[in-house]
């Protein structure tokens, strides 16, 4: 009778507090040192400007490569110092950052030998899932406001505040600018679904966090790599990476919002399939670490 109501006592919700959660990753080093390195990138990027010169000098014949516009407009304004910090982080760091918190999550546990403790106490599979998912994600997005926010005070404090430049469309006023620049991390976020996704799957498959993280990136990569091969047609729309760079219709005037549309999508889509699976596998596979 005393283990009948014990177990009539028992309350799943009660288990693995979110906010235990939160404090748990909030102590480990992998979570100082990405959110620590969200706010020395910017500081590196406006000594790199300060120090190297006035890129609109550059009399070389590819004056800088692909972000080589965005940098002649980046020691205009705090907007505009902002978007290139995120302009440049985003097709690497972000990815990694986010693969991190992601790929690391279950894949940690496994390898210290404490997943199958949680689940002893007993913690709900679905709900050990889903509250280190939330957590994860939490993460993520104050990875990429602390980026933001960061950009934004040194950049305003060095270079004022000002229009965001275009190199697409005439000058956008700051308040309008300010709004824009947000749109633009909201869809990097977005995009960056499909790499948290992928990043929680490899982690529930793989007893090494290294791997998780690891083949996230890398899969990542070699879809960027795939969608630069014209041959393929109509084969690169289905790429993850196929819409990355949508985000510079912000910027231009009116905003164009066809490819963002099928960018996000594409992104929700991925991630949900991604989540599904490892939740499926999960729920079903043998925890003996």
């Amino acid at each position: 009778m005393s283990t009948v109501e014990a177990a009539s006592g028992y309350r799943a919700t009660h288990t693995l507090p979110l906010w235990a959660e939160v404090r748990r990753q909030a102590s480990r080093r992998r979570t100082q040192m990405a959110l620590g390195f969200m706010v020395l990138l910017p500081l590196i990027i406006l000594i790199a400007f300060e120090f190297g010169g006035d890129s609109r000098g550059d009399e070389d014949g590819d004056g800088g490569g692909a972000f080589s516009s965005i940098a002649d407009l980046a020691t205009s304004g705090g907007l505009n110092f902002t978007l290139f910090c995120l302009a440049v982080s985003a097709g690497f760091l972000l990815v990694v950052v986010v693969a991190l918190f992601f790929g690391d999550t279950v894949a940690s546990e496994a390898s210290w030998g404490s997943l199958r403790y949680l689940l002893a106490i007993p913690v709900p599979r679905a709900r050990l899932l889903g509250v280190k998912l939330i957590v994860a994600a939490g993460y993520s997005l104050v990875a990429l406001l602390t980026l933001v926010g960061t950009g934004l005070l040194i950049g305003t404090l060095r270079y004022g505040w000002g229009p965001l430049g275009s190199t697409i469309a005439a000058e956008i006023p700051p308040a309008e600018g300010l709004v824009r620049l947000l749109g633009i991390l909201a869809y990097l976020a977005v995009t960056l679904l499909v790499v948290a996704g992928l990043a929680f799957l490899l982690s529930v498959l793989t007893d090494a966090a290294l791997g998780a993280v690891g083949g996230a990136v890398m899969l990542w990569i070699l879809s960027s790599i795939l969608d630069q091969i014209t041959a393929l047609g109509t084969i690169r729309n289905f790429l993850p990476t196929h819409y990355t760079d949508a985000w510079r219709g912000i910027l231009s005037t009116p905003v164009q919002a066809e490819d963002l549309a099928k960018g996000a999508i594409s992104a929700i889509v991925y991630a949900t399939l991604f989540w599904s699976l490892a939740f499926y596998r999960f729920t079903r596979k043998d925890i003996t670490s």
